[in-house]
């Protein structure tokens, strides 16, 4: 995570004034508030992409450095340390010109082409995450990668601030030379079914938040937390029924959200009225 560095690039970068993650501020960077349910947000799905219009100069300057882009993301394979951003730099523009989501499964690297995809090792622990690099830096000597809140998490770096990772470029190449390895019955798993219903998404393909206030082993006790929080809020309270062997669970949850920043405004008034338990979690 940076500590008193401002994200920035050169308008040579951007061409069009835009930079990374927004402008000079004394706001500190940091986690948010309402902790997200990472084990919910899937990692990123590589796909084919256009390079974006923004942040692919063939090199650019950044502190009195320069730095050269990859024409392409083939092959790509380093070791070095990982750091991660969050509430400064949320919703602030990115270099490819995206919006930045910390809670999206996203990084930021100074070369590689945008967008392009990576799995990212913690060579402490073994975790492992797939991400979308939609952004430049970190500009730091001493770091390679810059992750999304949600992806640090994942990774478990989020407590140290940075990580010991690999960072290994994913290519279509690479997604299709796995799928035509992979046996038949291996790939009729990774087909879902003809009436497996999606989550939610918004237009612009992000992941649709809720919140869950709750989750209680009976109807009546979740009925009475529903009750309780719609006096408090107008938006939409629920019920979700889950399944299990021994006896259903019943989670309160309010929402959906497209907007993070709202979902997060509204958690943080549950929180102030003593619903202490709510969190950000996806569907």
């Amino acid at each position: 995570m940076k500590r008193g560095i401002v994200r920035y690039l050169t308008l040579s970068v951007m061409l069009t004034g835009l930079w990374s993650c927004g402008t000079v501020t004394e706001q500190k960077d940091g986690a948010p508030r309402v902790k997200p349910d990472v084990a919910n947000i899937p990692d990123a799905v590589p796909r084919d992409e256009p390079r974006s219009k923004y942040g692919n100069p063939a090199s650019y300057e950044v502190f009195g450095k320069r730095y050269y882009t990859l024409a392409s993301s083939d092959g790509y394979v380093e070791r070095g340390k990982a750091s991660w951003y969050g509430t400064k730099f949320h919703g602030r523009r990115t270099s490819s010109g995206e919006p930045y989501d910390m809670y999206a499964m996203t990084a930021a690297h100074k070369t590689l082409p945008l967008p392009s995809y990576a799995e990212v090792t913690n060579l402490d622990n073994g975790r492992k995450v797939v991400v979308k690099i939609n952004d430049r830096g970190p500009f730091h000597d001493d770091r390679l990668i810059d992750l999304s809140y949600s992806a640090a998490t994942k990774l478990g770096i989020v407590a140290k601030g940075t990580g010991n990772v690999e960072v290994r470029a994913i290519t279509q190449r690479n997604v299709t030379a796995s799928a035509n390895n992979a046996s038949p019955q291996t790939v009729a798993k990774a087909i879902p079914a003809a009436n497996t219903v999606a989550a939610p998404t918004s237009t612009m393909g992000k992941v649709v938040l809720f919140l869950q206030v709750g989750a209680f082993s009976t109807m009546s006790r979740a009925e009475q937390i529903k009750q309780q929080v719609q006096q408090q809020i107008e938006e939409r309270v629920h019920i979700s029924t889950v399944e299990r062997s021994q006896s259903p669970l019943y989670r309160v949850r309010v929402g959906p959200f497209e907007s993070a920043e709202y979902g997060e405004r509204i958690a943080s008034r549950l929180m102030d009225l003593g619903f202490s338990e709510t969190r950000i979690v996806t569907e």
